[in-house]
C-alpha cells in the first residue's frame, strides 16, 4: 500500500503538539532539549518510534491520516517521551516508570503503551496457525521465519508450539 501524501495543515498540527509538549517538558525539566527530527517513514502497524541515537520521531502516515487528531493526541506525546527520557535519564527500559513518569506528569497523557487504531487497512496477509486452545493468525514475516526454520511461535494461554493449517 502506497503511504498517503499528509496534507501540509495535518503537518503544521502536528509540528504544533510536538512543540507544545516539547515546550511543557522543558519548562517543568528546567531543561532545553532540542527539537527533534520528525519523518513520516513508519511502516507497518506500528503508529511511530522514537529513535534514540537519531534523535528522531517516525510517524505512520497512513494511521495519522486516518485517526487525525487521536494519532496527535496520543502518539506524538508518547514517541516525545521517549526521546525526553533518553535525553533526561539515559538509558532505561522503554516503556518503564521514567517513561510513564514523563508521560503523565510532565506532558499530562495518559501513558498507554499501544494504540487502539483501527488496522484494517494495513494489516498484510496473515497465515492461519493453530495452537491447543485457538487459532491465530502469524503475519506473512513471522510465517516466512516459521517455514526457514528461523523461529517457532508458542501460544501466550497454552504455551503449545503454533503449527501451520493446511
Amino acid at each position: 500500500m502506497k503511504s498517503p501524501r499528509i496534507p501540509i495543515a495535518l503537518q503544521q498540527s502536528v509540528m504544533r503538539c510536538l512543540r507544545e509538549n516539547l515546550a511543557k517538558a522543558n519548562l517543568a525539566l528546567k531543561r532545553n532539549y532540542p527539537e527533534p527530527k520528525l519523518v513520516y517513514q513508519q511502516r507497518g502497524t506500528s503508529a511511530g518510534t522514537a529513535w534514540l541515537q537519531e534523535y528522531e520521531i517516525r510517524l505512520n502516515p497512513v494511521l495519522l491520516a486516518e485517526n487525525q487528531q487521536a494519532f496527535i493526541d496520543e502518539v506524538v506525546p508518547h514517541e516525545l517521551a521517549h526521546l525526553l527520557v533518553w535525553k533526561h535519564f539515559g538509558r532505561v527500559a522503554p516503556h518503564g516508570k521514567e517513561w510513564k513518569w514523563m508521560m503523565e506528569a510532565v506532558l499530562g497523557v495518559p501513558a498507554r503503551r499501544t494504540h487502539q487504531f483501527e488496522l484494517s487497512s494495513i494489516r498484510s496477509k496473515t497465515f492461519p496457525y493453530r495452537c491447543r486452545c485457538q487459532l491465530h493468525q502469524l503475519t506473512i514475516r513471522r510465517h516466512n521465519r516459521v517455514v526457514r526454520g528461523e523461529a517457532t511461535y508458542r501460544c501466550v494461554h497454552c504455551g503449545e508450539p503454533l503449527v501451520a493449517e493446511l
